[in-house]
């Protein structure tokens, strides 16, 4: 089971994707709408797992990411992005994210990546 932070703005998103984390057996710790609260919530939860929307107001999920692996260079982060923002994708694994998955989401496919970076 791992614990995960889960950083979109929009709220159905955030609701979606808890949904299927704790339908699978894992813990959502914090829920964050922009990179500057997710940065905040995982110094004070140091989640197992992140699942980070790329395209935010204030601070984008890239800006959060690099601080968060400044921060803690062995952070799980799994961006979230639309379809058409593989330019982002790449930035944001040359940033240090882990993983991606692809908004509209299947829920298998974010199971499977979830499992692939929990904690064994």
């Amino acid at each position: 089971m791992a614990g995960l932070l889960i950083c979109d703005d929009a709220l159905f998103v955030r609701g979606a994707l808890s949904k299927i984390v704790t339908e699978d057996g894992h813990r959502v710790l914090a829920e964050a709408s922009d990179g500057e609260e997710a940065i905040r919530l995982y110094k004070a939860y140091k989640p197992d797992l992140v699942m980070m929307d790329i395209t935010m107001p204030d601070m984008d999920g890239i800006q959060a990411t690099r601080k968060i692996i400044a921060f803690d260079p062995n952070a799980k982060i799994i961006m979230v992005s639309a379809m058409g923002q593989m330019e982002k994708v790449v930035e944001a694994i040359t940033a240090g994210a882990t993983d991606f998955i692809v908004k509209p989401f299947d829920e298998e496919h974010v199971k499977e990546c979830i499992k692939k970076y929990s904690p064994s």
